[in-house]
């Protein structure tokens, strides 16, 4: 008993040994289940293999050993033997990297987060599969469109789509309602079909949003609002929207988050960005389209949407950008308002905010229809002339500017709403985009699409001339289409969809709130045109972006920049020569400056070397083991055997370590 218990003791300990100098010799990450297991083996096997080699080598008569001498060799055959198995599990080990790699164990903790996160994911997975196959969309799932039943055009196809989004939740109908705005990426007629999209839902009761208030402000209601209607303005499936009055008298709206929003999202956007990684890495347009990058810069924005802080900061830009217009167009223009934010009523998931009286031009008919001809033009024209500076002058500009985001007030006037997606642009893109503009007002096919390749990411296999001339044709055509037959700016992106460029997210927002601006002075003036009035309107506004003073500022900085370079040129100068002078002048590379890079370069040269003695061994033992003249130790072994085989061991020990460090680094990337 106790031998037995002797035996496994040193089992164990010889297993945890074996697997400790494993990792050490193949200085890389080994996991040490595997490490245990191969260490067991050559326990078991190291010294069974050891006796059956020096039977063979015939070193022991009758069992016996005859001398010092005799006994070393002996043992010297039984190490090299154990050692050889031990080179064997080794490379058993590696194998076993290669095929299954080691990855980290991760705290209970995680494991138990992970595994709630893999069923939430999971069953809402199915539930979206359930309603896209109940509406006939299952075959969106494996991507087959030809499976999609008795949906036999597009227009079923794209209704079908439709459904399930509506169904599915407010993260797919955001989703479907950014989609509808981009024409680089959406065909019609899913195009179509996606524009009527809303997040509609059920109100809320009162005695379940009245805690949710209470919650954000930290304090009674009574002690910040006067009163708030009970009955909400608008619902959706994020929000919904009541009026309300602050102590002070200030006639307010409150938006409160439903408390079920940000966990649905945050599941779906799991789901998203794991079915864009699927189509982007599977299938042609997706990745032509880098829909993984597309997807990840929806969800960022769909979950900041969610934090009203973010939303209420936008709005102060919004405002700001605003105050500088009407600084700038000196009373010439309708003044357009935006709400005022207050902070002491709002929290991450309660927006509080001025009323901004009035209906969303999407119902305005009847209100416009009774205002002068001349009223209406020239609300159009400042609105207009608003979004255009907002673009181009100041960068900072509403992303989403349909017609229900704009209110017609009770005075004449403008105000905007919704300020969850602001777009920014900074001035380098702002000015190849004014270019844009300039080139398509004067008809300049040349300079917009020289405009547009500075902007855009290009594909090498597009071809150039071919995008010039369906530039072209749209700028010639625009003009002699009828009023209201589509955006210059939505059929510019159809362009830049058809030759499969992709057009950055920031800039595609600009071009969404062009086309939509236009959809907006349509319903202030049916036939207003929008290239045609921006003519005269564009050349004003860029002014502004070369104002004296910004230019006067941009030139002061450059010469600084040239005066630094300036003062440090002929210290330089006097380097190189001396270095031309005395021979000594070289060449650094600058990716191996750093420590990072130097350590790479280091690690790829011990490597190398590595790698030639490891191989240079290998033959030597090999030429040692097939020579037959050197001295005999005893019967049938020889003094070069024992040499090959532990150089031999010694060289099979490097070369397995520089295959595994190869598949670590592979592992890396």
């Amino acid at each position: 008993m106790l031998t037995d218990v002797a035996t496994v003791l040193l089992a164990v300990i010889s297993a945890a040994l074996v697997g400790f100098v494993a990792r050490r010799i193949l200085d890389t990450p080994v996991g040490w289940p595997r490490s245990i297991v191969v260490g067991l083996l050559v326990f078991v096997s190291g010294l069974p293999f050891a006796s059956w080699v020096v039977d063979q080598t015939g070193l022991l008569d009758d069992g016996t050993v005859s001398g010092t001498r005799h006994a070393l060799i002996v043992l010297a055959v039984l190490v090299l033997s154990v050692a050889w198995v031990f080179a064997l599990g080794l490379a058993v080990l590696v194998a076993l990297e290669a095929l299954f790699p080691t990855r980290p164990l991760r705290s209970p903790v995680a494991v138990v987060r992970a595994a709630v996160r893999q069923r939430r994911r999971t069953r809402r997975y199915f539930q979206i599969l359930s309603i896209a196959s109940r509406h006939g969309a299952g075959w969106l799932f494996h991507g087959r469109s030809g499976d999609a039943g008795d949906l036999s055009t597009s227009a079923q196809r794209a209704q079908a789509i439709v459904s399930t989004i509506n169904e599915s939740g407010v993260s797919f109908v955001k989703l479907g309602q950014v989609l509808s705005t981009r024409r680089d990426l959406i065909p019609e007629p899913y195009l179509g079909a996606l524009a009527p999209l809303q997040s509609g839902a059920s109100t809320l009761p009162w005695e379940t949003v009245r805690p949710l208030i209470e919650e954000s402000i930290g304090a009674p209601l009574e002690t910040v609002f006067r009163s708030i209607d009970p009955e909400p303005l608008a619902a959706a499936s994020v929000a919904q929207v009541h009026a309300g009055v602050l102590n002070d008298g200030t006639a307010v709206v409150v938006k409160i988050q439903r408390p079920a929003a940000r966990a649905q999202v945050e599941a779906d956007v799991d789901i998203i960005l794991r079915l864009a990684h699927r189509a982007e890495s599977r299938t042609r347009a997706g990745h032509d389209l880098r829909l993984e990058n597309m997807a990840k810069g929806f969800t960022t924005t769909l979950l900041d949407e969610l934090d009203y802080g973010i939303e209420a900061s936008n709005t102060e830009m919004i405002r700001s950008v605003l105050a500088l217009i009407a600084e700038d167009d000196h009373g010439r223009s309708i003044p357009i308002a935006v709400p005022q934010i207050h902070r002491e009523a709002s929290g991450p998931r309660m927006l509080t905010m001025d009323l901004i009286d009035g209906v969303p031009l999407s119902r305005a008919a009847s209100r416009l229809s009774d205002l002068t001809a001349g009223a209406r033009e020239h609300l159009a024209v400042s609105l207009m002339t608003t979004v255009i500076e907002q673009i181009l002058v100041h960068g900072v500009f509403h992303a989403d500017l349909h017609p229900g985001n704009v209110i017609l007030r009770e005075d004449g006037s403008l105000g905007l709403i919704d300020f969850g997606a602001v777009g920014v642009i900074e001035r380098s893109q702002r000015q190849h985009l004014a270019a844009v503009m300039l080139a398509a007002t004067s008809e300049d096919d040349v300079a917009a699409t020289d405009a547009l390749l500075l902007i855009v990411d290009v594909p090498d296999d597009v071809d150039l001339d071919a995008f010039r001339h369906d530039i072209g044709v749209v700028l010639t055509s625009q003009r002699h289409l009828p009023s209201g037959d589509g955006s210059i700016f939505t059929r510019v992106v159809d362009v830049i969809r058809h030759h499969r460029i992709a057009l950055p997210a920031d800039l595609a927002s600009a071009f969404r709130s062009f086309a939509t601006l236009e959809g907006c002075l349509t319903v202030i003036v049916p036939d207003f045109d929008l290239v045609e009035r921006a003519i005269p309107v564009v050349p004003r506004v860029l002014r502004h972006m070369v104002s004296a003073k910004q230019v006067a500022t941009s030139a002061q900085a450059q010469a600084a920049v040239t005066a630094s370079l300036v003062r440090g040129l002929p210290r330089r100068l006097d380097t190189l020569l001396s270095g031309l002078e005395k021979g000594s002048v070289g060449i650094t590379l600058r990716a191996f400056r750093d420590e990072s890079g130097q350590r790479f370069l280091r690690e790829i040269t011990s490597e190398i070397v590595g790698t030639l003695i490891s191989i240079a061994a290998v033959v030597v033992a090999v030429v040692l083991l097939v020579t037959d003249t050197s001295p005999e130790l005893a019967t049938g072994l020889r003094l070069f055997d024992l040499l090959g085989a532990l150089i031999g061991f010694f060289g099979f020990l490097g070369l397995l370590r520089v295959v595994r460090q190869i598949f670590v680094r592979r592992s890396r990337r």
